[in-house]
């Protein structure tokens, strides 16, 4: 069994590293889709992670945007997380990182280069990380669509995936995340003059304006289907001829996903000439309690043994990379990254005196897990994990 206590030590005296490393990844902005900001954070993220594994990385470039892989020939783990955050250019112009006691706040610094940096840290402390696979993506954000793929390959290539994504405000790991959906209906009316003869028009914004309501009467229970961004019309004189509706929808199952799915797309205009086109789909399946908990259960016996708070297991409404990789059965573990809260808000905010556990947590895990890794199976991929098999935690848990 391998001795973790020296984790702990260790990630403490890296403490101020671990501050300046993400005031400075914070300060370098990834706005999802700029390819000079995203290539400039990228070329950051590349020296620390070559000289943190001790080998070069590929950078992948999908539809112009770069993503950054450092594969293992002998994957047993990998560490994914992503370095685009959802705030525009400039920001970091007008919110810059700031430290607060023992917060930190800016654009991105919970979700999630909090997170990047202790995996990074993580990997540092390590004796031996060839078997030790590190991706990080760059569309997460808006749902990574030309990543799934190279995630996914990689995921199959390993016997467990350790997200990076940021825990609970209280420190718990993510087990469970819902699914969602992202659609795209657009109204096609006929344009007309709005004050001499609007009765010739049909206007797609009365009809978008039907469809929000539809759409929002399709939520039941904690199935959430939300209209989100909406578009209408080009002029103040014009009847509206085209109109655009956003709709996002979780769920904690794949049938509930299906379910609604289905009823989306047997949407029906309610003005007479108004047509509907219905783009979109499912994207991420739900991530299962089945393929998270025997993780959580090693990672609570090493937080243990490290002398660390107790680490609980917690569902989260909101999807990540987690639900690819937990989709295909490969073991995953999410939250492992800083212990903050209010992603995606001005608030958002992480706690960077908890950044050294969380880093020796990390490191100790992977360092368990490597232990126990099963052997190679079938071409080149990976038997999962050993880990023990044992009921779930509770959605309280």
């Amino acid at each position: 069994m391998v001795n973790v206590d020296v984790f702990r030590g260790a990630a403490q005296a890296r403490s101020a590293v671990l501050t300046a490393r993400l005031r400075r990844l914070v300060t370098c902005e990834s706005p999802p889709g700029a390819a000079s900001e995203l290539a400039a954070c990228a070329d950051l993220l590349e020296a620390w992670g070559n000289a943190a594994l001790g080998r070069p990385a590929r950078r992948v470039l999908l539809d112009g945007l770069p993503h950054l892989l450092w594969p293992a020939a002998d994957q047993r783990v990998l560490l994914l997380g992503h370095y685009d955050t959802v705030w525009p250019a400039g920001t970091i112009g007008h919110w810059p990182f700031s430290i607060t006691g023992s917060t930190a706040t800016g654009p991105g610094v919970c979700d999630m280069k909090a997170g990047i940096v202790q995996m990074l840290a993580a990997l540092e402390l390590l004796p031996d990380t060839s078997r030790v696979g590190l991706l990080l993506t760059c569309d997460e954000e808006t749902g990574s669509t030309a990543s799934r793929p190279l995630i996914e390959e990689q995921a199959r290539r390993s016997g467990a995936v350790l997200v990076g994504e940021p825990s609970t405000e209280g420190g718990d790991l993510k087990v469970a995340r819902k699914g969602g959906s992202v659609y795209r209906i657009t109204v096609r009316g006929r344009a007309a003059h709005a004050g001499v003869e609007p009765h010739r028009g049909v206007n797609a914004g009365v009809e978008l304006a039907h469809q929000v309501l539809a759409v929002q009467a399709l939520a039941a229970g904690e199935t959430s289907v939300t209209p989100t961004a909406l578009s209408a019309g080009t002029m103040t004189n014009v009847v509206p001829e085209s109109a655009v509706l956003c709709v996002d929808v979780r769920a904690w199952s794949r049938e509930e996903l299906h379910r609604v799915d289905r009823l989306i797309r047997k949407l029906a205009p309610r003005l007479p000439d108004a047509r509907l086109v219905v783009g979109g789909g499912i994207n991420r399946y739900p991530l299962s309690a089945d393929v998270s908990t025997p993780l959580l259960r090693i990672a609570q016996s090493v937080a243990a043994e490290l002398g660390l708070p107790q680490v609980r297991g917690a569902s989260a409404p909101g999807a990540s990379d987690a639900n690819f990789t937990g989709a295909l059965g490969v073991p995953t573990l999410d939250g492992l990254g800083g212990v903050g809260g209010l992603p995606h808000a001005r608030g958002e905010y992480v706690d960077v005196a908890r950044m050294p556990e969380r880093t020796a947590l990390l490191a100790a895990l992977v360092a368990r897990l490597l232990a126990t890794a099963g052997a190679p199976g079938a071409a080149g991929e990976h038997r999962p994990v050993a880990v023990p098999a044992r009921p779930g935690p509770s959605r309280q848990d």
